[in-house]
């Protein structure tokens, strides 16, 4: 849920990849597994502390992906009225990225950055979006689905750190043409300049890169990959889409 990379495979298909960065006294989250949620069935890792999750595919459209944070960092409060891992879910319960920013209470919820992806058979092209709420304003971006992005989170992140994310990202684009699930891991697990504070993968004591997923979808089918870095297991599943 702090670093997030998109990749256009082409009008149909793409990868959408995500480092997640946690406490290590958090505990682990359960593997993606098959879940039934507002009546849609919905692939996801489980936070198992709030139920809720950072990145989640339907095979009907939406695969979506959560970063903590908005444009600058915030102080965080005591409490919140609800946990972000369940708001990504709540968004289920809608038919659209427009209908479920204007519809959903956002109030009293942690700001976030919130990556929507859709693509089915019947979409002309993959279309993303981009949803930032900062307890004030929720603000829904059409992003370019033809062109590579690469998100980090302005909580764990500096501006300059966020720029030289995204110029390592550019290095990598230069170098990678054809773009597939292990070279997109490969660069959520190695880029960076060296330093365990700032890279893809860090390691800032009890703060740490726990885990990693991928999920390529393509025309027929979708691919997620899972490992969790602590524990050092990998998880493959394919799902058949709608």
């Amino acid at each position: 849920m702090c670093t997030v990379t998109y990749l256009p495979i082409n009008q149909h298909e793409f990868i959408l990849t995500s480092n997640r960065d946690e406490d290590v006294t958090r505990p682990a989250a359960l593997p993606v597994s098959e879940y039934k949620i507002h009546n849609r069935t919905i692939y996801f890792p489980k936070d198992q502390k709030a139920n809720g999750t950072w990145i989640a595919h339907n095979e009907a459209g939406y695969t979506l992906c959560l970063l903590n944070g908005a444009y600058v960092p915030h102080v965080q409060k005591p409490q919140y009225k609800k946990s972000r891992g369940i708001l990504l879910l709540d968004f289920y319960r809608y038919n659209d990225a427009e209908t479920f920013v204007k519809t959903y209470d956002f109030s009293e919820i942690e700001p976030f950055t919130l990556l929507l992806v859709y693509s089915c058979s019947t979409s002309k092209k993959v279309i993303l979006h981009e949803l930032k709420w900062d307890e004030e304003n929720a603000v829904l971006t059409l992003c370019d689905s033809s062109l590579p992005h690469i998100w980090s989170s302005v909580t764990l992140y500096s501006n300059e750190i966020i720029k030289a994310r995204e110029s390592w990202f550019q290095q990598w684009l230069t170098e990678n043409t054809v773009f597939n699930s292990d070279a997109i891991l490969f660069f959520h697990h190695f880029g960076g300049n060296g330093s365990n504070h700032n890279d893809l993968i860090i390691n800032r004591g009890t703060k740490k890169t726990v885990n990693i997923c991928c999920i390529h979808k393509s025309s027929l089918s979708t691919i997620i990959i899972y490992e969790d870095i602590l524990s050092k297991k990998l998880y493959k599943s394919k799902i058949i889409n709608c």
